[in-house]
Formats: C-alpha cells, structure tokens, sequence
C-alpha cells in the first residue's frame, strides 16, 4: 500500500478480540483467525478486513451472517495484531510505517497458505470478499484458481491491469462518494469486465454513500444501516450464486 486516503481512516471502529458468535484460533494457515459457521460445510468464504483488522465488530457481525447462509467463514488477522488504529493515525511517521509493513501484495500471499489449509480439510469451494485493503487482496485472488468467486467492497487501489487479469466471477461494490475508488474508475472497470465474456461480473455503484460504507457505519443511523445491509446482501447474494 502506497498510502492510505484519508477516507481509508474515517469512522475506525473501536476493536473487540471476544465479539461475535464464533471463536478465535490461533493458526489457520499460519495466521491468527476468527471462525465462525459449520466446521463441516464444504463451501467457505474468506473474509478480508480494512486496515482496521479482523477485530473489527461489525466485520465479525458480517461473517457471523455469512456463516449464518451455511458458509464455514475464516477472517485471518493478516496485520499479524497490528491494525491501523486512531493512535498511529495521529503521527505521520507512524503512519507511513505501517504502510511501508502492511502491503497488499503481502496480503495475497498470506491468503494462499489459508486457502490451501481450507482445501486440505475437505472445503470443495471458496468465495472471498473484502473491504479497501481487502478489496485490492480480494482481486489479486481472482486471477488465479485460488478462489472460486470474489467481491470487492470500495476497494483500494484497483489498476486496470488488475481487472484485465481477473478470471474469475468478480462484483465490484462502490461508493458515490469515494476519493480513493471514485466512480468514474469504478465504471472504467466495468467497461474492461464488459470485454470479458468468459467472466461473469456485477459493478454497481452505490448512491450516497462513502467509502468504508458496508463495515464502518453509525449502527444508530438508521439510513447507513439500511444501506449497508444492501451492499451486504448483494456480496451475499453473489457469494450463494457462485460457491457451490
């Protein structure tokens, strides 16, 4: 990650290591994870967080709904207990070192060892999603046979090339309002997944909202709730259709 957009860092959720219906272990393909859902499901769903880490209620709320469709859902801490936090925020230097130790291209790496210990305990399908930082992840995933769907929620700094290369059932969800995945980019790549066929692919734009709209909204404001519940069910939704 170059940098990080100032909407990257808005609205940081206040971390919660016990939250949620699952549980926490502490190597799921060399990362720390929180599960939740059926251990015997054979579809699975890797869920990818922001820079603020899978400690993250309303991420863990999410997978607890996932879970809920009977998807097994893993969440790895791929900050390794080192989110972004309103602390390191503060100082530009400290800032910029977490940048500089948090990559995404880490991130993709990271995943794989988590897919393959999926696979070696019976899961026959995987879906991933994820937000900004996750989202970019999430998209280096799908150009290869790692995972068998993905969505990418306001994500990060997506190239063109990223969505050329893309070869697998990909949805793009983003913002009205986004400075670091502006819509005008985001109709860009539909246009390219247009060009591709052989890849099904969905790209809606969502009216009114920020980025970090789907995992960092006001739960007492009743219109943010509602519309990130919407993109929630349209990752759902696309994550049912293709991970079977």
């Amino acid at each position: 990650m170059a940098t990080l957009h100032s909407q990257c860092c808005e609205n940081p959720p206040t971390l919660d290591p016990v939250y949620g219906k699952g549980h926490v272990v502490d190597d799921l393909g060399g990362l720390k994870t929180y599960i939740t859902g059926s251990p015997e499901s054979k579809l699975a769903i890797l869920l990818i967080s922001d820079a603020f880490g899978f400690e993250a209620p309303l991420l863990r709320n999410l997978a607890d709904k996932v879970a809920a469709s009977g998807f097994y859902v893993v969440v790895p801490d791929f900050f390794h207990g080192d989110p972004l936090t309103p602390e390191i925020l503060e100082i530009e230097t400290s800032r910029d070192q977490w940048i500089s130790k948090h990559k995404m291209e880490q991130g993709f790496e990271e995943a794989k060892p988590v897919i393959e210990t999926l696979k070696k305990k019976g899961v026959s399908a995987i879906g991933a999603a994820g937000f900004c930082w996750g989202g970019k992840v999430v998209v280096m995933l799908a150009k290869y046979d790692y995972i068998n769907a993905a969505v990418s929620l306001h994500p990060g700094p997506l190239t063109h090339d990223d969505i050329r290369d893309v070869k697998q059932p990909i949805a793009i969800l983003g913002a009205e309002i986004d400075q670091w995945s502006p819509p005008e980019v985001v109709k860009e790549f539909a246009e390219i997944l247009s060009l591709k066929p052989e890849v099904d692919s969905q790209v809606k734009i969502f009216p009114g909202v920020v980025h970090g709209w789907a995992v960092r909204y006001d739960v007492n404001d009743k219109t943010a709730v509602e519309k990130a519940e919407e993109a929630q069910k349209d990752m759902l939704d696309w994550l049912v259709k293709y991970v079977k």
